[in-house]
Order: C-alpha cells, then structure tokens, then sequence
C-alpha cells in the first residue's frame, strides 16, 4: 500500500464527518519529507493548510503516530495521540514515547479550522537510524594504503540472503566519499556523499534505502571511497594536504535487512571484505579524476566476479568518536546542461561551450584505440585563440608536479567500444571545456553533456518583472548560489571551494528566500560549533583544517554564528538553530567584549573587493560587532534569559554609543567620510540615532547621485546599500542604482553576457577575479524586499505574519514575487496602467499580513481588509490569509 498518497478517509468519523474543503499538505519531519536514518529524539514535525479561503485559520491539532500503518488508518495510534491542541501552530516537536533506533513510524495530523471542521492529512513517515553510536555493529575498514597512494581503493563482499525480505537499510559511514553498490547497480543518486565535516569532530552517515535492490540467494555488495577533504592529495595555500585528520579513506557499514517473518540480520564491513584498485587512478575534490579504463576490474561489484586476486581489507580507527545521520538535501546531478557549440582548434583539440557558468562535472562519451588519452581542462574564460584560459582562477593551486593539472580530468580508452566517463569525486566551476587528445579525433556536441551539480534544495521563489535584465540578474544570482551550495555554503565552485564566512551571511536571504536550505545551514552551523576554540574565535573558513583561525576572521566574517541562525529564525519560525547555537554567539560575542572594552573592535578584513573608496575597518566591524550582540540579546529574551538579555542589551547601547562618538558628524549627518559602505551600513544595522535617520538617508541617496547612480560598495557595503535606501523612502534611487548596466554594477555583468555572479566589478580586473561568486549576491533578496516588499516579521517569525512594503519605483511597469513560506505561498505582485498600479497579494492560510503603502497614495479598501492607525504620519492595512487586489493611484487624492 503507498501509503504516502493515500488520503485517510476513515480518519474523517473522528471528527463525526465535520469537515472542510480543504487539504493538510506538505508534511515534513527535520524539515525532510519521509526521511530515512534520522537520530532526533524528538523530531519537528510540520505541515501547511491548502485553504485559499479568507480568513483560513488553524483553531487546533491532533497528530497521530504509529509504527503500525494500517492501525493508524483506523487512527490507532500506538505511539503518539497528541490529543486536540487548541493551537495555530504547524511546526510541533514530537513527544510520543521514546523513539526506538531502526524504526519506521507513520504519521498524520488532523486539524481543525475556525468553523470547528476538520481534514486529516495523508500518512507519511519518518524513520530513526542508530539514534547513538554504540549501536553500530561494522568495523571501520581500509584498504592499509598510505596517504600518499593515488589509486581509489574498491571493497567487495557476497553475502547470501535466503528469506523473503521486508525492507533493507544500508547505513554507510565515511572518512572521504564514497560510491555504493548492490549487484552491480549504484545505489541512489546522491553525489559527493557524505558531507564534508571536520573529520576528526563528526562524521556523518548515509541512510539508504536497498529493499529493491536486494535478491534471493547471493548478492554482491561494492563500496569505492574518494578522497575528499579527508584525504586532500592535491596542495594549495589553505593547506588541506596538512589536515590533522588526514588519512587514507575508510568507511564503517551496517546493511540491515527485515524479513518478513521479522527476523533481523546486520551485514556488517569488516576484515571479512576484499579490495583492490580499478579504473578510478587518481581523484581530488580540489582539482579533477584520472580515470583509465584498462584498468576497470569489469563485473567486480557483481556476484559471479573472481576476487581470488583482491587481499582483504585492513581495520581501522573510526574518524571520530561523533557519528551522526547525515539529514539534509543531497548533492545531484539536478540539471543536464548540453554545449551550445563546440570549436574545433586543430586535429586533437576542441572546445565544448556550455553558454552558461555553471559548477559540476562533464561526461564525455567517445570511442578509440586502447591508451587513447584525453585531457579535459575545464574553465570560465577562453584566450584570444580560443582555448581554455585558467589564469583566474589557478592562482592559490601549488602543485609539487605537472601530474594533477587543475580542474583537468584525464580519460585513457580501454578500447572497448563506446566509452563514457564522469567523475565520481569531483566537481568543477566552469563553462567551457577544451579537450585534447593525443592522437587525431573527429569530436561533435554529442560528444560531451556538463551537468549543473549542487545541494538539491527545493526552489520556494520566483521573481519576473519588465524589466529583462533585472530577471537575468535574479536568474544568475541563483545560479552562483546553487553553484556554491555542496552541502555548505562556498565563495567559489573552482578556485577555492572554501566555506567563506563572511560570502554566507551575505547571501542568507537571498539564499533563504529562493531555496528551502534550512537542512543545508543546519548541518554548516554545526560544524562552526566543532571549529570554535574555547575561546570563541572562529575560523575565516568552515570548516578548516586550521587555516583562518588567524587571519580573515572577526565579526565582519564570522558573524555566520549569530545572523544565520538568526535569519533562519526568521523564515522558518523554527528556534532550534539559534538555541544550539546560543552558547556558541555569547563565547564569540564575549570574547569581543574582552578585546574591545571600548566598544569599537578592528578585528576583520573590512569591505572586501572595494569598488575605490576604502571604508574603516574598525566602522565596519564594530557594526558587525553590534549587530551579533543585537541578535544575542534578542535570543536571551526569546529564551527567557532575562539577566543575559539585559546584559547584553545594555552592551548593545554601549557599542552603538562608541561608533557613533567616533564616527558621526552630527552636524554633517555624514558617517566617515560619507561613503555609500558608510552610510548605508550605519543605516541598515540601526546605528543611526532615530534623530538623525532622515538626513543620514538623505545624504545616502545624494552621495549615490554624486556617484551617477553607480556603486561605490565593496562586500559589507553590498549588502547595505540598497537596503538602506529602501528602507528610508528612496526606492527610485535605489532601483536605478540596482538596474544600473554601466560598470560598475550588477547590470554591467549582465549585458556582458554573464550567467552567474562574478567577484570583481571591472570585467578586466586583475585580481579576484572568480566569474561565479556569490559574495555580492544581496541583489537577489533585496528583490524580494524592497519590490516585492516581503518581510518575515520578528513579532511573528516564519512568515506566520507576512510584513508587505512593495515599492513601485520609475522605469519598472510590473513586478511579480513569490515565496514558499512555512505557511504556504505568499504572492505579491503589481502592475502600472492607466496611471494605476494593480498590486495584487496572497497570503497563505493560517498567516496573515501587514500591508504598508505610503499615504500619499490612493486606494479602496477590498474586501477584507481593515485599515489601521499607528500615528497621524503612519497607518497600515491588516489582511487575513486569502488574495487582495488593490487599485493604487500613486497620488495625494484618497479613492
């Protein structure tokens, strides 16, 4: 029975047949939908009504839990029955009885509206895994090959299965990547598996389901491990190559198998397995594969293969003593992206141009002679005759040989017919590739296929507007996030492929308003917690194999720790991640404190890739400073802490006096030397005394005047400046400086062809000069904001109230916004005609919004909606969940 379509009818006589048109959806435990292994002990649980109705609210709950699924249908509930919650929450922890390891649980949730009717949801499920290390029975296994050892080691077993099996679980943990294999098949679609961590701190393990892959009598388990991260063979300045947890790949696996007369047996990795080498002769994450197919051991993860020759495998330590579920969206290969062309330069070399940017892998397909050798260099820039430039993005790589050529994968033919090759431990940035081969060969565009690899998070934003560049500026702003998301967030998908601090809270929002990544910050804020010194210093780079630790942090950087879980905070509801977390920001935060006693701090690297004008780093990193110890007061109060958050409050007064003391004019109304980084920062982070808001935004916007609409900002000061005018009434000054398309802008990479973000503005800079970087990635969020003019609330995180303050500034006809909020879909959209502007808004059941539209405009009220007084200078609209349409006049005359 799939129970996960299946909708419980029966469920519906609890409720005496009282129900409403309408449906539970999008169940979700861990914020997954039916996950696999998890070790929550008590799991968050959430769902969404689909009710377009006005005023469609959730009065009360009642979730059903069960390890038995037909009994839930008849809504026994042998584990958990919360009872009728008078509640309008969707986001509930569990609180059944104490969850047992390997165990599947089915579940739903009954809830009830404001009419006193009820639905009940379909049934879904969640699984646990170990839940606690002890319970693992394998032994940690290696093939006894030094670090130094280029070929990938392969694992084998045959193991008999005799009994009708019920489910199968294979459960893998890894010290490197890994590739599984059951008779011969790979088993899922994950990439890059498991996720990079800091080793020798936590490690994580991969549930996967391998019920239908089994059969009766032999089968043949295959395992290949990667290097990684763990074992970095390839040298650069970050010094990966001297990790302290570096060694030779290893992996620890329980294959668990039910039967169906409910037995249970563990096959489990140990001395008892064999391994060898195959075709696989050389990987690095950092910067390609050697493949060479006459060495492919054909069959060897098959039953019927002769392992006489393989020697078996060695024991060894576990990285960690901290093994834990891997629960978080996979990296895929999400999306085939064929050439737009291929040129030939001579007889042996051609170049594959993909038309867009993008990181992940190729797969080349060919045939020829056996020890036909292919060199595939991958790239984002072409010379002047065509091939494939690397100088941009080669310069931090130290290579001791000319063995490991950057982001080179290399192909030698076994001759067997048609061959195809991609990488198993590897990914790229890239957009062109220049193959070379060492003999003459006649290659087409069906030749090669990139594929666009990154954490497959679920895309929860649209934007279209009028204005064509302005769309491709959000399309190539998802483009550079994605490409920097592989399980944590990255400033490059080629050069570096480091965890940059300060590059992800940049792009929170824009990452958060786009792509349900909550799985994806949660797993990268515990590995801030395993990288934090006792001290509360932070590393520049999560994780770290101990660079950063001395340079390139500080609170402009590595306020990762308080704003991310902050803003998760404020998407999601969800107060877990600032909870785990809200040691962590006061280690940080009171170590500041301890070096800083004036309240002003110079730790950090300031505004980074500045367009000319230089901003103090003591400024910006005092804000920063501020803005952690804001979120930290913030937190003690949502916690109940009620001494720390007057400690810290006051602490807050004390900075923002400082910076002001010394970097104000209030005469002037000019922070510093009124630079856009200065003044929007000052403004955006709440520096400005409330006095003084007004002239300090208006000298903002005349200095972006003076500057001919053109930005003068480096990293914190992108973030800042569009914001800040935004948020001070300056929407049309903040929208030509936005779709500006003269260098230096957004728009100038745009018109210049570019499909993702890039690092420097000049397109001829000389230095940092990435073509997919996400540090100046603000523009994609303030999309949302500022035009479309969706705000979480702090009052009522998660979008459970939705603040609205569209702008609708000249030179844009027509702005169209969504987000998949916890809640569901919230739109608002709008559109000038006939000197009207249509703006029409959305707000899913069970929120509701507060609409702000400047008073000067005129407007009826639609039906529905209730206008409210703040002061004689203010008002807002109130609006229930359901659409509104309102007919503007953007005039002082009221409708």
């Amino acid at each position: 029975m799939k129970l996960k379509s299946t909708k419980i009818l029966l469920l519906l006589l609890l409720s005496g047949m009282n129900v409403f048109a309408a449906e539970v959806v999008n169940l979700r435990c861990e914020h997954m939908e039916s996950p696999l292994g998890i070790d929550a002990v008590s799991p968050r649980l959430s769902w969404q009504i689909n009710d377009s109705r006005q005023g469609a609210v959730q009065k009360a709950y009642r979730i059903l839990v069960s390890t038995d699924s037909i009994a839930l249908l008849r809504g026994n509930a042998n584990v958990w029955n919360s009872g009728k919650i008078k509640s309008d929450q969707m986001l509930v922890n569990f609180s059944g009885t104490l969850l047992k390891p390997f165990t599947r649980y089915y579940w739903c949730v009954e809830v009830w509206n404001q009419e006193g009717k009820s639905v009940t949801s379909s049934v879904t499920a969640f699984e646990t895994g170990f839940m606690q290390t002890g319970l693992w029975k394998g032994s940690w296994i290696s093939d006894g090959n030094d670090i130094n050892y280029k070929p990938a080691p392969y694992f084998r077993k045959v193991v008999d299965v005799s009994k009708k099996v019920k489910s199968a679980r294979a459960y893998i943990a890894v010290g490197g990547l890994y590739e599984l294999y059951l008779n011969g098949s790979k088993v899922g679609n994950h990439r890059l598996d498991p996720m990079y961590t800091r080793f020798d701190r936590r490690t994580l393990y991969v549930t996967h389901d391998v019920t239908a892959l089994l059969q009766n009598g032999k089968n043949a388990i295959g395992v290949i491990l990667g290097n990684g991260w763990y074992n970095h063979q390839s040298t650069a300045v970050w010094n990966f190559h001297q990790a302290p947890w570096r060694a030779r790949p290893a992996f620890c696996m329980d294959l668990r198998i039910t039967y169906e007369d409910g037995s249970v047996e563990t096959v489990t990795s140990g001395n008892d397995w064999k391994t060898s080498t195959g075709s696989v002769i050389f990987n690095s994450i950092y910067t390609a594969e050697h493949i060479d197919a006459r060495l492919e051991q054909l069959g060897w993860n098959t039953t019927n293969f002769d392992d006489s020759k393989w020697t078996p495998a060695t024991l060894r330590s576990a990285p960690s003593r901290q093994i834990v579920a891997q629960v978080l969206c996979p990296i895929r290969n999400v999306e085939e992206v064929k050439p737009q062309k291929v040129v030939k330069i001579n007889d042996s070399t051609y170049v594959f141009d993909l038309g867009r940017n993008i990181a992940g892998v190729s797969q080349f397909t060919v045939e020829g002679a056996p020890g036909t050798t292919f060199r595939l260099k991958h790239g984002e820039r072409l010379y002047p005759n065509g091939r494939v430039d690397l100088s941009n993005i080669d310069v931090h790589y130290r290579p001791n040989d000319d063995k490991d050529p950057f982001q080179t994968d290399i192909y030698i033919l076994s001759g067997k017919g048609t061959e195809t090759f991609m990488p198993h431990f590897n990914y790229k940035g890239f957009q062109y590739v220049e193959v070379a081969c060492n003999r003459p060969v006649k290659l087409t565009q069906r030749n090669l296929t990139g594929y666009f690899m990154h954490s497959d998070v679920p895309s929860v934003g649209n934007i279209n507007s009028s204005n064509p560049m302005l769309n491709k500026l959000w399309w190539a702003t998802n483009n550079s996030y994605l490409s920097n998301l592989m399980g944590y967030p990255t400033d490059c998908p080629q050069r570096e492929k480091n965890g940059w601090t300060g590059d992800a809270h940049i792009a929170v929002e824009t990452g958060l308003y786009n792509f349900d990544g909550i799985t994806i910050y949660e797993k990268w804020l515990a590995d801030h917690r395993d990288e934090q010194q006792p001290n509360g210093v932070l590393p520049a780079i999560v994780p770290t194999c101990g660079w950063g630790y001395q340079w390139a942090n500080g609170p402009d950087w590595t306020s990762t720790i308080a704003i991310i879980p902050w803003n998760i905070y404020m998407f999601y509801g969800d107060s877990k991640l600032l909870a785990d977390c809200y040691e962590n920001i006061k280690r940080y935060v009171d170590h500041i404190a301890d070096l800083s006693p004036s309240g002003l701090t110079s730790w950090g690297l300031g505004d980074w890739v500045p367009v000319k004008s230089k901003s103090p780093v003591e400024f910006t990193s005092s804000v920063y400073y501020f803005t952690d110890v804001s979120i930290l007061a913030r937190a003690a109060k949502l916690f109940g802490k009620q001494a720390a958050y007057e400690k810290y409050s006051a602490l807050t007064r004390k900075i923002k006096a400082a910076i002001n003391a010394k970097y104000l004019n209030t005469e002037t109304c000019l922070y510093g030397n009124g630079t856009q980084t200065e003044m929007s920062v000052a403004l955006h982070w709440c520096i400005v005394p409330d006095e003084l808001k007004n002239k300090v935004a208006a000298n903002l916007a005349k200095r972006v005047e003076a500057d001919h609409f053109s930005l003068d900002v480096g990293l914190l000061g992108t973030k800042t400046i569009l914001n800040a005018l935004i948020e001070n009434g300056y929407a049309d000054v903040a929208y030509k400086l936005a779709s500006n398309e003269t260098c230096p802008s957004w728009g100038w990479w745009i018109v210049n062809g570019a499909t993702t973000l890039y690092e420097n503005w000049p397109l001829d800079a000389k230095s940092d000069i990435s073509k997919n970087h996400i540090m100046f990635g603000e523009i994609g969020a303030w999309m949302y904001k500022a035009l479309g003019g969706i705000y979480p609330d702090e009052q009522h995180p998660g979008f459970k109230n939705v603040v609205l303050k569209p702008s609708f500034p000249d030179g844009l006809e027509s702005f169209e916004s969504s987000h998949q909020s916890p809640y569901g879909e919230i739109v608002s959209k709008w559109k000038k005609q006939n000197g009207t502007i249509q703006y029409t808004v959305t707000i899913p059941a069970n929120s509701t919004a507060t609409l702000f539209l400047p008073q000067s405009f005129g407007y009826a009220l639609p039906e529905g909606a209730k206008k409210q007084q703040i002061n004689q200078r203010e008002e807002f609209i109130s609006l229930k969940s359901g659409t509104y349409t309102f007919e503007i006049k953007p005039n002082p005359v009221k409708l």
